[in-house]
């Protein structure tokens, strides 16, 4: 009873910040995301009655040395040769493991232990969805594993009951996650394919280490934040021209609205009590050179999920541009480039 799963981390152009249900991670609002091609977590489960306890073993990459990692962080994704693993478990990450593990045990009706293996291809607990691609994959990896075949619909549903952006990870290419009052209406589904449309999503690295507090504890004070209300009334209207821009491939659109909602959940994380800043100074010196290119000429978009690695939306055609000018800013550590990305599946190389 082992399977391995491979999943997406995903950025979300709408994004989820706040829940109306903490048990059941039912957000406030409806979100949209694209999966990314380069950033991903390959899980293996097996279930065996030799397990007398749950094995949990994540492993993370990290540069060796900044100089190298420069020019290996591509399109293809760090070298492993010049990278180094870290392995680690922490009692947090362990016990979130193990309740999901939980949940598929009861949905299969079985009682063995299990080892789980992760590893992703991009620093975890950054604000890069480590969270995302890894439950997303752990639930497709161990619901196999359990011998459970369920829909796309249900494994979003089961995925987003161990990390809310997780369920964006299990479809396909550019993902709408609905906001719904009960559990069975609140799941993920792809609005286009990968191939759809020929766009990037280019990180700029700027922060390896964990944030100091993870978007799990920053949601609970949401509500705390005087913007929080305005923020949400404009979110149909934002979700309407995302999907405008999408179906037009309105690029100009989309990237408007993008950086517009980036900016608004930063001023609602900045305005709870107590605030959060996860913006460095080099997170606003890339905004700003991202406006300045674009005043020039280039067109360009940002935006930032819970952390301060600014993520810079663009045309395929625009990609080298991008990348060279971001090469040239002092203090990026890496640059992580990505196409729209197929979202969980299930893949034969085991990690143990």
């Amino acid at each position: 009873m082992k399977a391995t799963a491979r999943a997406p981390a995903n950025i979300a152009l709408i994004k989820y910040w706040g829940k109306q249900n903490e048990e059941l991670r039912l957000p406030l609002n409806s979100s949209i995301s694209i999966n990314l091609s380069n950033c991903h977590t390959i899980t293996t489960v097996k279930f065996s009655p030799k397990y007398k306890q749950e094995l949990v073993e994540i492993r993370d990459y990290s540069s060796s040395e900044r100089s190298e990692s420069r020019s290996h962080w591509t399109s293809s994704g760090l070298s492993s040769r010049q990278a180094r693993t870290v392995i680690h478990v922490n009692f947090k990450e362990e016990r979130r493991v193990v309740g999901h593990l939980e949940r598929i045990r009861k949905l299969a009706k079985i009682h063995l232990k299990a080892k789980v293996v992760s590893k992703n291809s991009f620093p975890s607990s950054a604000g890069i969805a480590a969270s995302a691609s890894g439950f997303a994959a752990l639930t497709l990896a161990a619901t196999k594993a359990a011998g459970l075949s369920l829909s796309e619909k249900e494994l979003s549903i089961l995925a987003r009951l161990g990390s809310g952006s997780a369920c964006r990870s299990i479809p396909n290419g550019f993902v709408e996650w609905q906001q719904a009052k009960t559990s069975q209406e609140s799941y993920a589904y792809s609005l286009c394919p990968p191939d759809y449309w020929d766009l990037r999503d280019i990180i700029a690295i700027v922060q390896k280490q964990e944030k100091k507090i993870s978007s799990t504890k920053g949601m609970e004070k949401v509500f705390t934040s005087p913007f929080l209300k305005a923020r949400l009334k404009e979110m149909k209207n934002k979700i309407e021209k995302i999907k405008k821009a999408l179906k037009e491939k309105d690029f100009r659109l989309l990237g408007e609205v993008t950086e517009e909602e980036a900016i608004n959940i930063h001023c609602v994380m900045m305005t709870q009590k107590p605030p959060l800043f996860y913006w460095s100074e080099l997170t606003i010196k890339i905004i700003k050179a991202v406006c300045q290119w674009r005043e020039k000429g280039l067109p360009i978009y940002f935006t930032i999920d819970a952390g301060s690695n600014v993520h810079l939306i663009c045309q395929a055609k625009d990609e080298k541009e991008v990348v060279k000018k971001l090469k040239k800013i002092n203090g990026v550590l890496d640059v992580i480039i990505n196409k729209p990305a197929q979202g969980a599946r299930l893949i034969n190389e085991h990690l143990f």
